[in-house]
C-alpha cells in the first residue's frame, strides 16, 4: 500500500485496532486507511465473543505482535499530523471521499435505461452468514473508504455505463446481427415457428390430369414399348461411335453394324433371363444357347463388349468433361431420360435414391451400408406409385445440383434433389419422400411452387413441434395406435406422431391425422394380428411411397450383371434394365385398364425374353452399315470341316476299342491271327 507496511490484528477483549506505523509515511496512512472491505480481505473479525487471543508459540499467523493502539488514539495521531511538514508528498489536495469525516455517499438515482435493464447491473455482494457481526460497525466506518475500495467498485459502474451508452447508440445505429442461430437455422429446426394443436388447412387447388393415351397403345407389341427408350437411332449411333473409336485407337476396324448392336443387347437380355455362372458357358457344347451362338462367336461377343461406345471421346470438349463426370455415357442416359419424361405425370409421385451396383473404379462411387447393394453410383429417382420412373439424376455432388436449380436459397442436398426432380411435374402435385429429404425449408419452398411434400422427418428438424407432442414413454404406455398432431400457427404444415412398434414422426402440408382408419398389425406376444387405429397421413404415405422401391425390385429380378471393370458398361446395362422395367409396367397397366384377363398378360420374364428374341432376330438390310460379309477376316476364314469329338478317356482306354478300324477289317485281329 504505497510503502505502508501494516501488520494488523484485533484485540478481541477490548475490540481495539492496533497497527505498526512508520512515522514518515503516516500521512499516506491518512489517504489509504483500510477500514471497511479491507477488513474482509485481511479476514479481521470485529466480534468473536467466544475466541481467545492466539499464543505466540508459532501457531499464530503473525508471530511478532506489534504494540496495540486503540482506534481513538490512531485518529488523534492522524489529526496531529495535519500540520506536519515532512518530505512525504502531500496528498491532501486530492479529492478523496475519505477526506471529510461527515461525508455521506450520495444516493445513486437509476436512469431510465438502468430501470429497464436492471438485470444487467452487477449485483452487490451480500454478506455471508459468518460476517453478519460487521453490520453494526458499517455505519461507523462508512466515511473511511480507501481509494482501493473505490477502484474496486468502478468496474461495475463502468459496466452499467457501457451498457447505457450502447443502448443510446443502438437507437441511432442500425441493428446488427447478433451471434447465435440465424433465422434459417431456427426455421430448419422448427424453433422459429409456433406450433399448436389445431387442424390442418391445406391450400391445394384442383389437379389437372393429363389425357391418357391408352387407346394409342392398344395394339402395341413389347418392341413398341421398349422403343420409347431404345430405338434404331440410338443403336446406329452406338455402332458408328464404336467403329470410329476402335479404328482410331487400335487401327483394326470393328466392322459392327446396327443389327449386330441389336444382337448384342438381345444376347445380354437373354443372358439375364437364363443366367449361367460364367459367360463362356453360353458357347459351351453342353450348355450353349443356339439363339446366341448362331449370331456371333464367343470372341466376337467379348470384343463387342469391350469396344462398345456411345460417343467419340475426342469430340467432347474439356470443360464438358470437367462439369459432367458421366460424360462417356451421357448420350445413352439422355435417350433413356427422354423416354421417362414422355410418360404421363400423375398427381402423386415419390422421390427416393437408387443404387447402381458397381465395385470397380468410378469417379463418383458411393457407399451406403444400409442398401441391398451398398457400393455403386447413387441415382436419385422420381417415380409413380406404379413404379414407372419419370425422371432421374445421377449424383455428382451438391455443386452439380446447384447449377440445375434456379433459386436454391438455403436448401440442403435433399431439398435440391426434390427441386431438380420436380421441374417436370405439374402444379398441385403431391410428393412423397423419406426423412433424408424432408424439412421445414423444403415444405415452404415447394409450397411456393404449388407442390406439397409428405414424408417422415427427423426429430432434430422439428424440435419445437416435438416438444408439444407426447413423449415416447407416454405413447408406449397408451398402447399401439396412439397418435397426436400439431400444426403451425397458419395451419399449413402439420406434424403427426404415431406409435406402432416404434414412434413414427410424419410431416406434411396436405395430409393430417384425420380421418383415421383401422389396420392389421402382427403382435409378437399374442402371435396373431391385432387391429389398431392408423392416421390418414400414414395410409397415404404407405400407398404412394413405394414406387422407387418397386422399380428397384423389378430390376433386381433379372439384372444384367455380367462381371466387368468398366463403369461405362455397367451404366449401359443398368439403364437398359430400367427401360425394360418401365416398358413392362406400362404394358401391364395398359392391359389392366383395357380389361384384359390377368392370365393373358405376359409376366416380366416373358416380356424380357420376347424383347431379347426380337432384338436377336433384328435385320434391317441397311446398305450403309457394315456386315459380316464385308469383314475381310470372315471372307478369308473359309468354311470349317466337321470335327468328330474325341471319345471319353474311359472309352479310349478300354481294351482294344481305341484302335483304328478300316471298314470291316480289324487290324488288331488280323495282326494277331
Amino acid at each position: 500500500m504505497c510503502g505502508l507496511h501494516i501488520l494488523g490484528c484485533l484485540d478481541h477483549n477490548n475490540k481495539s485496532f492496533s497497527t505498526r506505523v512508520w512515522c514518515p509515511l503516516m500521512k499516506q496512512l491518512y489517504c489509504h486507511l483500510v477500514v471497511a472491505e479491507e477488513f474482509n480481505t485481511l479476514e479481521f473479525r470485529f466480534k468473536m465473543a467466544d475466541n481467545t487471543p492466539r499464543s505466540s508459540d508459532g501457531n499464530s499467523r503473525y508471530k511478532h505482535r506489534p504494540e496495540r493502539y486503540s482506534l481513538s488514539q490512531a485518529l488523534e495521531l492522524l489529526e496531529l499530523m495535519g500540520d506536519d511538514n515532512s518530505e512525504v508528498e502531500d496528498l491532501s489536495d486530492i479529492d478523496d471521499l475519505v477526506g471529510d469525516t461527515d461525508y455521506q455517499p450520495p444516493q445513486q438515482v437509476p436512469s431510465s435505461s438502468e430501470e429497464d435493464s436492471s438485470g444487467c447491473e452487477d449485483p452487490i455482494p451480500q454478506p455471508s452468514q459468518p460476517t453478519r457481526g460487521r453490520k453494526r460497525h458499517r455505519d461507523e466506518y462508512e466515511g473511511y473508504r480507501s481509494d482501493r475500495d473505490i477502484a474496486r467498485s468502478q468496474p461495475s459502474r463502468r459496466h452499467s455505463r457501457t451498457q447505457q451508452d450502447a443502448a443510446d447508440v443502438s437507437d441511432n445505429v442500425p441493428e446488427e446481427t447478433t451471434p447465435g442461430p440465424s433465422h434459417q437455422e431456427q426455421v430448419k429446426e422448427g424453433r422459429g415457428m409456433r406450433w399448436r394443436a389445431s387442424p390442418l388447412t391445406p391450400n391445394q387447388a384442383q389437379f389437372e390430369h393429363e389425357e391418357e393415351t391408352v387407346q394409342n397403345r392398344e395394339n402395341w407389341t413389347p418392341l413398341d414399348y421398349i422403343e420409347q427408350y431404345i430405338d434404331k437411332d440410338l443403336m446406329k449411333m452406338i455402332a458408328d461411335c464404336s467403329n470410329a473409336t476402335s479404328l482410331s485407337r487400335s487401327g483394326a476396324p470393328l466392322n459392327t453394324s446396327t443389327d449386330e448392336i441389336y444382337h448384342f443387347f438381345g444376347a445380354c437380355i437373354l443372358m439375364s433371363c437364363v443366367p449361367y455362372p460364367a459367360i463362356r458357358m453360353y458357347w459351351s457344347k453342353t450348355t450353349k444357347l443356339p439363339a446366341i451362338t448362331e449370331k456371333f462367336t464367343r470372341d466376337r461377343f467379348f470384343r463387342l463388349r469391350r469396344s462398345i461406345k456411345v460417343l467419340i471421346d475426342d469430340d467432347v470438349p474439356e470443360d464438358l468433361r470437367e462439369c459432367d463426370k458421366f460424360w462417356k455415357v451421357r448420350p445413352f442416359l439422355n435417350r433413356i431420360l427422354k423416354g421417362c419424361k414422355s410418360q404421363a405425370r400423375p398427381q402423386c409421385v415419390s422421390i427416393d435414391e437408387q443404387m447402381i451396383p458397381f465395385t470397380g473404379a468410378c469417379p463418383w462411387r458411393q457407399y451406403l451400408p444400409m442398401k441391398p447393394n451398398p457400393v455403386g453410383m447413387k441415382n436419385f429417382v422420381c417415380a409413380t406409385a406404379d413404379g414407372i420412373v419419370l425422371d432421374f439424376d445421377i449424383y455428382q455432388g451438391a455443386d452439380a445440383l446447384l447449377e440445375q436449380v434456379e433459386q436454391p436459397g438455403d436448401l440442403g442436398l435433399g431439398g435440391l434433389v426434390i427441386d431438380r426432380l420436380s421441374q417436370t411435374l405439374h402444379p398441385n402435385t403431391n410428393i412423397y419422400c423419406d426423412r433424408f429429404f424432408t424439412s421445414i425449408q423444403v415444405m415452404e419452398h415447394m409450397m411456393k411452387k404449388q407442390m406439397h411434400v409428405t414424408g417422415t422427418v427427423m426429430k432434430n428438424r422439428v424440435n419445437a413441434a416435438v416438444q408439444k407432442l407426447p413423449t415416447d414413454k407416454t405413447m408406449k404406455k397408451d398402447g399401439r395406435g396412439t397418435s397426436a398432431q400439431v400444426t403451425t400457427e397458419d395451419g399449413k404444415i402439420c406434424v403427426v406422431k404415431w406409435y406402432d412398434n416404434k414412434p413414427v414422426l410424419m410431416m406434411s402440408s396436405v395430409h393430417a391425422r384425420e380421418p383415421e382408419d383401422n389396420c392389421q398389425r402382427w403382435n409378437k406376444k399374442l402371435k396373431q394380428y391385432v387391429t389398431i387405429s392408423r392416421p390418414n397421413i400414414i395410409r397415404e404415405y404407405n400407398s404412394k411411397m413405394g414406387g422407387v422401391d418397386l422399380a428397384d425390385r423389378m430390376m433386381s429380378y433379372y439384372r444384367m450383371s455380367g462381371r466387368t471393370k468398366k463403369w461405362t458398361l455397367r451404366m449401359l446395362m443398368h439403364f437398359t434394365d430400367l427401360a425394360l422395367s418401365n416398358s413392362w409396367l406400362l404394358y401391364r397397366k395398359d392391359l389392366t385398364v383395357c380389361g384384359t384377363l390377368k392370365k393373358n398378360i405376359m409376366q416380366f420374364l416373358e416380356f424380357r425374353m420376347e424383347v431379347a428374341m426380337t432384338f436377336l432376330a433384328q435385320h434391317a438390310n441397311d446398305s450403309s452399315d457394315f456386315s459380316e460379309e464385308d469383314d475381310p477376316v470372315v471372307l478369308f476364314q473359309g468354311k470349317k470341316r466337321p470335327v468328330k469329338a474325341v471319345p471319353h478317356v474311359s472309352f479310349r482306354r478300354r481294351a482294344n476299342a481305341h484302335l483304328p478300324e478300316m471298314g470291316d477289317r480289324n487290324c488288331y485281329t488280323a495282326f494277331h491271327t
